[in-house]
C-alpha cells in the first residue's frame, strides 16, 4: 500500500465520513426495486442491485425467510434467507479517494446495500415470451400474476418463458450483466438459470466516470444462506425452534471434482436442531398430524465458467473456492468498501479454496446449530469464481442454475402422518421395511437428494440444448369464472388450439382456499369422456356456502415429451389459477318471510359439517331480498355488526365477528333485516363455541 501523509489521511477520512453520511441518508430514503419470477413451481424475487440481501424485499424482519418458494402452490414454502455477491481484486488504486488498496472488495449483501456508490443499477426489466393470461372471477382480477408477473417487454423469439435482465455498475469498475431464465414446462419449472457477464468497463460511479486499469486476481464470490422452510419457522407456523428461521440448523453439502465428484454443485437441507424434542428432519408438524413442512432441498449447480478472459471454454475446476461462512460473522454485517483491514479479511475468505470436508461432512450426524465454533446464525455456503486478470474491455461469463426439489406435498402429508401414527411396519423407499419411525421418515426425506440432483441434470441439459426443450401449448390467454345460483360457469379463450400437437383442456378445482391440492374435474379432447374440444364448463357439483378456486390448462398429445414419452406436456397451473373465490349465489327471494339463518344453531365443533375451511366461523343469511341492511344484535339488544347486502343475490355471509373484528362468544343473537322501502323482519339464532 503506498505511503500517505497524515494530512492526506485526515482529508480522506473526512471525505469518507461525509460520503458515508450521505449514503446513510440516501439509503434511508430509498430502497432497491424488486421483481418476481413466478410462472413455474419455483417462485423468487430479485433485486435491481444484482443480488438478494436479507429482508431486502419488504425490510420486515418477520419475513426473513423470503423467496425460493417451492412448491409455490402452497403458502410459506420460502427457503431463502439471504444472498450476497462480493467482487474482489488486488492492488487497486481507487479513483474515488485516490488510495491504493492491497485488496479491494465491493459488496451487495448479505445485509448491506449501497446503490449510490457501490452496486449501481443501470437496467432492470422482465421480458416475457407472452403476456400472462387475463384471469377474472366475478369481475375481479383474480391471479397472483397481476402483481407478481409484471412484464416490461415482450419478445416472441425468447426461448424461455421469462427472462429477467439486469445491468449493474460497481465501484471497482466491473459492470455485471445478469440474465435469469425461467421455464414453465412441467419438468423444468423448479429451477432458474443465471447467466452473468462480468466486464471491466472501468465505470466506477453513477456519473459514468471510468478508469483504464487492468484488474488483477478478480474473484466473484457468491453466498447462499438457505433455510427450508418458512412453514416451520418463526414467520410461518412457528413450531420449530426460533433460530431455524435464519438457518441455524441448515446443512450444506458440496459436490466438486476436488472431492472426487463429477458435478459442481451444492445443496442444503433442514438439519437436526439441538433444541427440538423430536427428530426434526423434514420438519414434521405434530400439531396438525405430522405433515412435513421442511422437506425441501434447495441448491445451486455450476454449468459454465470461462477459463479466462481469452479462453471461453468451461473451466471444470470452477468454482475454485467453496468455503462455508458463519452467517453472523462480522464481515457479513459491515459493508465498508474503503476499510483496508475489512477488505483484506473478506478477500481471504473469498480466496479460501476448498475445505478438507464439506460442512455436512464435518457436522455428520450431529447438530449443525452446535457445530464448533458455535454461531447463532448457522452457516452460509459460498461459491468463489476466479481469480482472473481483466484488462479494460475483458469479460468473464459464469452460468449456474438454482433450484429446489424434494418430496411432493402429498408425500409430505403421507409420510408425516405415518411417522406420527407409529403404525409399524414402515415401508422404506426401496420397498424394504423398518419398525423405526425416524429411520422411515428420514429415508423418505433424503430421497430429495436424488430429486435435486435430477433437477440439476435437467438444467444442464437445458443449457446444453440452447434452451431448445419441448414446450407445452400456451395457456388460454383469457380465463373467466362467474358465480351463479346453481352452478359456476368457466370460460376460456381458444388461442392454444393452433399449437402443434394441441390435444385438449383440463379444468382443476380446489375447495376452501387456493393454496391447497387441486383435483381434476373436467377434461376435453381425444380419449377423454368429452372428445369434443370446448371452451367452457359448468360446475354443477358446487355446494352453497363453500369457496371454490379453479385453473384451466391446455395440453398436447405427448409426442414431444422427451422425459416421459407419451405423457402430455401441460401449461402451468400458475398461469390461470384463481385467487378469488367463486361460490353459488342463491336468487333473491320475493318475501322477507323466506329469510333463513344457516346453520342455526351454529356449533364450532361441527365446522366441518358446515362450511369447513372456506368459512370456519361462517353463518349464512339466505333467501334475502336483492338489497337490504342486516343488523346483528346480542340478546340484550347491543348492535355488534352491520352488513350491507347490495349484490342482488339471495345470500350474504357473516364471519361471526363484531365491528371491531372480534369473534363473537356463545349466545343467542338477533338479526334485523330492513329493505330500502322500509320493510323489515327479525330472525333469532344461536352460536355455540
Amino acid at each position: 500500500m503506498k505511503t500517505m501523509s497524515v494530512s492526506k489521511m485526515l482529508k480522506n477520512s473526512i471525505a469518507i465520513n461525509c460520503l458515508l453520511m450521505g449514503l446513510l441518508l440516501s439509503s434511508a430514503a430509498r430502497s432497491d426495486e424488486t421483481k418476481w419470477i413466478s410462472i413455474g413451481s419455483l417462485h423468487n424475487w430479485y433485486s435491481s442491485a444484482g443480488c438478494e440481501r436479507e429482508i431486502g424485499r419488504t425490510l420486515r424482519s418477520a419475513e426473513q425467510q423470503d423467496g425460493l418458494r417451492w412448491p409455490a402452490q402452497f403458502n410459506l414454502q420460502d427457503c431463502q434467507v439471504a444472498k450476497a455477491l462480493w467482487i474482489g481484486t488486488t492492488n487497486y488504486t481507487d479513483p474515488i479517494i485516490d488510495q491504493t488498496f492491497d485488496y479491494k472488495v465491493v459488496h451487495i449483501g448479505p445485509r448491506g446495500l449501497d446503490e449510490v456508490s457501490e452496486f449501481m443499477p443501470v437496467e432492470f426489466k422482465l421480458i416475457g415470451k407472452f403476456q400472462h393470461p387475463s384471469v377474472v372471477v366475478d369481475g375481479l382480477l383474480a391471479s397472483h400474476t397481476t402483481y407478481m408477473d409484471i412484464v416490461d417487454e415482450l419478445d416472441e423469439t425468447l426461448k424461455a418463458d421469462r427472462m429477467l435482465y439486469n445491468v449493474v455498475n460497481t465501484s471497482v469498475g466491473i459492470t455485471m450483466t445478469r440474465r435469469i431464465y425461467a421455464f414453465s414446462q412441467q419438468h423444468n419449472d423448479n429451477y432458474f438459470i443465471y447467466e452473468y457477464i462480468f466486464k471491466n468497463t472501468g465505470i466506477y460511479d453513477k456519473a459514468g466516470n471510468k478508469h483504464n486499469k487492468t484488474l488483477t486476481d478478480v474473484i466473484m464470490f457468491f453466498q447462499f444462506r438457505l433455510s427450508p422452510s418458512r412453514e416451520s419457522g418463526l414467520g410461518g407456523l412457528n413450531y420449530m425452534p426460533q433460530s431455524a428461521s435464519w438457518g441455524h440448523n441448515t446443512m450444506n453439502h458440496v459436490l466438486h471434482p476436488f472431492y472426487g465428484d463429477d458435478m459442481r454443485c451444492f445443496y442444503s437441507w433442514h438439519g437436526l436442531h439441538s433444541k427440538c424434542t423430536f427428530d426434526n428432519i423434514g420438519g414434521p408438524y405434530i400439531a396438525i398430524g405430522g405433515r412435513l413442512g421442511a422437506a425441501q432441498f434447495p441448491g445451486v449447480i455450476t454449468l459454465h465458467v470461462d477459463k479466462s478472459a481469452t479462453d471461453k471454454t468451461d473451466d471444470q475446476q470452477q468454482p475454485f473456492s467453496t468455503p462455508y461462512l458463519d452467517s453472523g460473522a462480522e464481515i457479513t454485517r459491515s459493508n465498508d468498501q474503503f476499510n483496508p483491514i475489512t477488505m483484506a479479511n473478506e478477500y481471504a475468505v473469498m480466496n479460501a479454496g476448498h475445505t478438507p470436508l464439506t460442512h455436512a461432512q464435518y457436522v455428520g450426524s450431529g447438530y449443525p446449530d452446535q457445530f464448533e465454533p458455535i454461531s447463532q446464525s448457522g452457516k452460509s455456503q459460498c461459491l468463489g469464481y476466479g481469480p482472473y486478470d481483466l484488462a479494460p474491455g475483458d469479460s468473464i461469463r459464469i452460468v449456474f442454475a438454482e433450484g429446489v426439489n424434494g418430496l411432493s406435498r402429498v408425500m409430505c402429508d403421507k409420510i408425516g402422518t405415518e411417522w406420527l401414527s407409529g403404525a409399524t411396519p414402515f415401508i422404506l423407499p426401496d420397498g424394504s421395511t423398518t419398525n423405526n419411525a425416524d429411520e422411515f421418515k428420514n429415508a423418505w426425506v433424503f430421497t430429495g437428494i436424488d430429486s435435486i440432483l435430477k433437477t440439476f441434470s435437467r438444467a444442464k441439459e437445458n443449457l446444453e440444448s440452447s434452451f431448445d426443450i419441448p414446450q407445452p401449448p400456451p395457456p388460454p390467454n383469457v380465463f373467466e369464472v362467474k358465480s351463479g345460483g346453481d352452478r359456476i360457469l368457466l370460460k376460456w379463450a381458444d388461442n392454444a388450439q393452433s399449437w402443434h400437437g394441441f390435444a385438449g383442456y383440463r379444468v382443476y378445482r380446489a375447495i376452501h382456499k387456493p393454496d391447497t391440492t387441486f383435483n381434476l374435474i373436467f377434461q376435453c379432447g381425444p380419449a377423454t369422456d368429452h372428445p369434443d374440444i370446448v371452451n367452457e364448463y359448468m360446475d354443477q357439483t358446487a355446494q352453497r356456502g363453500f369457496d371454490y378456486y379453479y385453473y384451466v390448462t391446455s395440453y398436447d398429445n405427448g409426442n414431444s415429451n422427451t422425459i416421459q414419452p407419451g405423457v402430455p406436456l401441460e401449461s402451468s397451473l400458475f398461469w390461470t389459477r384463481t385467487n378469488e373465490p367463486a361460490y353459488l349465489r342463491r336468487p333473491a327471494a320475493e318475501s322477507l318471510k323466506q329469510i333463513r339463518v344457516v346453520p342455526n344453531p351454529f356449533n364450532i365443533r361441527a365446522k366441518n359439517l358446515q362450511f369447513g375451511d372456506s368459512g370456519p366461523d361462517r353463518i349464512m343469511f339466505v333467501d334475502l331480498p336483492p338489497v337490504c341492511t342486516i343488523k346483528i344484535y346480542t340478546e340484550r339488544g347491543d348492535l355488534i355488526y352491520t352488513l350491507e347486502h347490495t349484490d342482488g343475490s339471495g345470500d350474504e355471509a357473516w364471519e361471526s365477528v363484531t365491528s371491531s373484528r372480534q369473534v363473537v362468544v356463545s349466545g343467542v343473537y338477533i338479526a334485523y333485516f330492513e329493505t330500502p322501502d322500509g320493510q323489515s323482519a327479525f330472525r333469532k339464532f344461536a352460536i355455540v363455541r
